[in-house]
């Protein structure tokens, strides 16, 4: 698979198989998050690899009410928590360089994670970007010391569901030519 294909492919997978993901598997996909690239290469992202049932169950108790994600969490082989140190992205000598302050590890470990999403399908897995949660809870619950937050978790497994494509703007209603909202 290419990668226009992965991107196009891709879809937010829910319901999970039992089947578990390979060591091999899983250390190509963290392998790819590794690879994105960061701000000044700070490389301000870690990820906690979660296998345990007990703690998948807490996991998704802290997810918001209603998540659509909320038994992926439980039924999923594994659970990635994606983390971020903090004063990093964005910094220069300790400084925020940028009008978005300390909110730059955001970007990075976005970028991350839809790498390691894309990996992911290209090797027959499913993920599901969850975000909705309380991000402290999350980082009681593994363990995360001071100075750096949960930022989003996903699951990672083989899929029980075919979702279909969600629709998509049309490109003239979002991409502009020399001004903000100049179609060509």
């Amino acid at each position: 698979m290419d990668v226009q294909q992965a991107i196009n492919g891709r879809r937010s997978i829910r319901k999970y198989k039992s089947t578990p993901v390979s060591q091999e598997k899983l250390m190509a996909v963290l392998e790819a998050a590794r690879q994105a690239p960061t701000w000044a290469n700070t490389q301000c992202c870690s990820y906690v690899v979660v296998t345990n049932n007990q703690t998948k169950e807490k996991l998704a108790e802290i997810l918001a009410p209603r998540n659509p994600a909320t038994e992926a969490v439980k039924t999923a082989p594994v659970i990635i928590v994606a983390c971020a140190e903090l004063k990093k992205a964005g910094f220069y000598k300790g400084v925020a360089t940028t009008d978005k302050g300390d909110s730059w590890y955001m970007f990075d470990t976005g970028i991350a994670m839809q790498n390691l999403c894309l990996a992911a399908w290209n090797l027959g897995l499913g993920t599901v970007h969850v975000g909705n949660l309380d991000a402290k809870k999350a980082a009681d619950i593994i363990g995360v010391p001071p100075g750096v937050v949960v930022v989003e978790l996903t699951p990672l497994g083989y899929p029980d569901e075919e979702p279909a494509a969600r629709p998509r703007k049309e490109m003239a209603t979002m991409v502009f030519y020399e001004k903000y909202g100049q179609t060509k």
